[in-house]
């Protein structure tokens, strides 16, 4: 299940759908707003897309982890709109019968969702100036910035 959202994302909710006998494995991967990126105070973040051609992106992300991996489960579900310091702009929700796929699975869909799905994020910053952070292959990607 894919969903966009302008709502505050309730990661409980989606845990507890995603449970059943037969997921050995939840994982659940919760992006939130920090307040320091790269050295700069953020005040809040601002989630922009292409709603139709994202739900489309969503939908194929995943399909193809449901095909790679034995999942019971899968929840994409990103925030659209403002989204203040400390609350979540994207969640996924992987079960399966054994952990790795379930872990595999998350890692998955969160990295190739920053790099494929139209969705652009606009830091806003504590002193008032914003940027926008556009999509980024993975290979630009690193560890300290990821969310």
């Amino acid at each position: 299940m894919i969903q966009l959202t302008h709502q505050t994302i309730d990661s409980a909710a989606f845990v507890r759908q995603a449970q059943s006998p037969d997921a050995g494995a939840v994982v659940l991967f919760l992006g939130s707003t920090r307040r320091m990126t790269n050295g700069r105070e953020t005040r809040t973040l601002f989630y922009d897309s292409y709603e139709e051609m994202a739900e489309k992106e969503l939908t194929n992300l995943e399909a193809e982890a449901r095909r790679r991996w034995a999942l019971t489960e899968c929840f994409i579900i990103h925030r659209l709109g403002e989204v203040p310091l400390g609350e979540a702009s994207v969640a996924i929700v992987v079960a399966s019968p054994h952990r790795r796929d379930a872990f595999d699975a998350g890692q998955w869909l969160i990295d190739t969702l920053k790099q494929s799905v139209p969705i652009w994020k606009q830091e806003h910053w504590a002193d008032g100036t914003t940027d926008w952070v556009h999509p980024m292959p993975l290979s630009n990607h690193t560890t300290k910035s990821d969310n």
